[in-house]
């Protein structure tokens, strides 16, 4: 390890840890701690420890310097033993050690959690600066240590503090717990005459802040006569812990009122305020100021300009404000990805995260999130997997939100033995895992399985949320169990503290409606607690279309259409009741008014993509190729007429072979 130093010294024709007469003696030893204090920055523990025996049998010296040096690599690194070895040589080297080496020594201690070491130092120390007071109270109390911390700073009687101690103690201070602090505090720089000090009521503002008493921290505002850029941004923090957006947006006009520099840290919380309130118009102010001062490049401005217009649902001006982004980070990444997936443009939320994978950039756990709900709604069971073993080999896959995405991303696909592995593979569970694995359950059509899942998920103390009973009727309604449903509707806020809400009510509607209790299915309707709406109508008109019960079905039409007049849904069932009645004229009707409204079925592209590789016709196609002579064709998941359709095409078949 010497090598080096042996090698420096004999190019000065100077034996390691002998001076020259020619030599001043400020060079005596300077090599050897400056190669000490370069292993100490590199954090080379062992090089450290075996260089100071070398140096102490070469009769070196380790200066106050290097000792700092030292002290703060292991302070750094946690590392008390080797700390303590340091203190011991420097007790052994030094006779009285000056306050500021002692006071590193305190810090040290503080730093690697042995605070009786650092107070029994701070104790025996003969002579005790500001620094030294500063130094262990904010220790005890960015620790937690609060009563320690008040104690310490009572015993201050003798020593005059300045207003630097204070803003040192007082940014110790983050959460509730250190509110008690804070208050003395508070109320010691008042009685000593230092409020009039802008750093240090604006520290004092910050920690109230941080403390969740927002009603002080405003007070404190108002009453500074000259207020800088990080009070008006503290304040705007603490409105948004408190969700209170609107005042984030008015302190930021008022900012730019009275014409206060703005950084790319107000821009970033006030787009975020904007984001959470949709509010364009605002936003788009901001984003002129962002322009104007040109910071649009900037990751921490772009990503809130990103996630704002992602949110409003302005795709192309979210993608611009990307594309503006010099260096991109993940969550930058993370929430174009996201906006593209959210706002249904599946096909470029993969085709992004392609082109991010190839970039080899860094990935985090929301954007694999948005890529499984992509891959979700388009099938797109390949890439979707490819993604889970990308994630696997990146150590994302631990969060519970992104393994439930996994879970609902395998089902939609198909795939839910892959589904059941990966939710069998999570210890515990949250209710959103639960809940997505029920629900694949439930829309493959294995109620059973998903009610079994139902009562386990509540022996397993997890409680239900409002969209685990979704997933429940959706159970239900495919296993016909009318009376378990209603009785689950009832019981859902005693039992499980979980109110009931209008698409829960829509979920018993349908059931009714499916089983073909139709007045009961009516009379929920005119009777739950809520206004119904265009989905509680639509329920039980596709009810009556499989029923062909003609009378209800036209008192849910037309309730229906008046609440959306627009929607082509309505339309469908319309036109399925009245053909499935052998109602044509009427049917002819719900088309020509289709017509004139400028109304169409539309298959969205990606499902259309998707009825490349399967769909009803085809499957239809490959059933009359494969059926015996004679058989009639049958899917329990295609509509009634659709059932009918297949049946007449079926006979169709065999009548043209026997004309043949």
């Amino acid at each position: 390890m010497l090598r080096h130093v042996e090698l420096v010294a004999s190019m000065a024709a100077i034996p390691m840890g002998v001076s020259s007469p020619k030599t001043p003696l400020v060079q005596q030893g300077h090599i050897e701690n400056v190669h000490l204090v370069s292993l100490s920055k590199q954090g080379k523990i062992q090089e450290v420890g075996d260089f100071i025996k070398q140096m102490d049998e070469s009769g070196v010296s380790v200066t106050l310097h290097s000792y700092e040096c030292l002290l703060e690599m292991c302070a750094d690194l946690r590392r008390l033993s080797v700390g303590k070895f340091i203190h011991n040589h420097m007790q052994r080297s030094l006779n009285i050690p000056p306050i500021f080496i002692q006071n590193c020594v305190v810090e040290m201690y503080c730093k690697c959690g042995s605070f009786s070491d650092a107070h029994q130092l701070f104790d025996e120390m003969t002579e005790r600066n500001l620094a030294s007071w500063a130094i262990l109270i904010s220790a005890y109390a960015k620790a937690g240590l609060i009563r320690k911390a008040v104690e310490l700073f009572s015993s201050m009687e003798t020593v005059e503090p300045d207003f630097s101690i204070y803003i040192s103690i007082l940014r110790s201070l983050v959460d509730s717990s250190s509110l008690e602090l804070g208050k003395q505090m508070h109320s010691l720089a008042i009685k000593n005459g230092f409020t009039h000090d802008v750093k240090l009521n604006t520290t004092i503002l910050n920690m109230y802040v941080k403390c969740g008493c927002l009603d002080s921290a405003e007070l404190i505002f108002d009453q500074m006569a000259e207020k800088n850029v990080v009070a008006w941004t503290a304040l705007m923090v603490g409105y948004m812990q408190l969700e209170k957006r609107v005042q984030v947006l008015d302190l930021f006009l008022a900012m730019v009122k009275e014409g206060i520099q703005l950084d790319e840290y107000v821009f970033s919380i006030t787009l975020k305020a904007c984001a959470c309130l949709e509010n364009q118009a605002i936003g788009q102010q901001i984003h002129g100021h962002v322009l104007k001062l040109g910071v649009a490049n900037e990751a921490s401005v772009g990503t809130p300009l990103v996630d704002f217009y992602v949110k409003c649902g302005n795709l192309e001006s979210a993608t611009r404000a990307f594309n503006k982004i010099s260096e991109p980070n993940d969550f930058s990444w993370s929430a174009l990805i996201t906006g593209y997936s959210q706002s249904g443009e599946f096909d470029e939320c993969l085709k992004t995260f392609k082109s991010l994978k190839s970039r080899d950039a860094m990935l985090n756990p929301f954007i694999y999130t948005s890529v499984f709900q992509a891959c979700s709604a388009v099938a797109a069971f390949d890439l979707g997997a490819q993604a889970h073993g990308d994630a696997i080999k990146r150590g994302l896959v631990s969060y519970l939100y992104g393994e439930s995405a996994m879970i609902t991303m395998y089902a939609r696909c198909g795939r839910l033995d892959y589904a059941r592995q990966v939710f069998e593979s999570i210890q515990k569970p949250d209710n959103v895992t639960w809940t997505a694995i029920i629900a694949g359950c439930a829309y493959h059509g294995d109620a059973p399985e998903a009610l079994r899942l139902f009562r386990r998920m509540l022996s397993s103390d997890v409680r239900p949320n409002a969209i685990t009973f979704i997933a429940v009727f959706t159970a239900y309604n495919y296993s016909g169990l009318i009376e378990e449903a209603k009785e689950c509707l009832h019981s859902m806020s005693s039992r499980y503290g979980v109110e009931p809400d209008i698409n829960h009510y829509n979920c018993m509607i349908d059931i009714y409606a499916r089983a073909g209790r139709l007045e009961e299915s009516l009379e929920l309707i005119k009777n739950m607690p809520f206004e119904p709406v265009a989905m509680s109508w639509k329920c039980l008109l596709g009810g009556c279309s499989i029923h062909k019960n003609f009378k209800l079905g036209k008192v849910a039409a037309e309730n229906l259409l008046r609440l959306d007049p627009h929607d082509t849904a309505a339309y469908v069932l319309m036109f399925n009741l009245h053909a499935s009645s052998g109602n044509w004229e009427e049917a002819g009707l719900v088309r020509k008014m289709m017509v004139e409204r400028k109304l169409r079925k539309e298959i969205l592209p990606e499902r259309r993509e998707q009825l490349l590789d399967h769909s009803e016709r085809l499957a239809i196609a490959y059933g009359l190729i494969s059926t015996a002579k004679g058989l009639v064709s049958r899917s329990s998941r295609i509509y009634e007429l659709a059932k009918i359709a297949m049946n007449l095409l079926s006979v169709c078949r065999w009548s043209q072979e026997k004309k043949l």
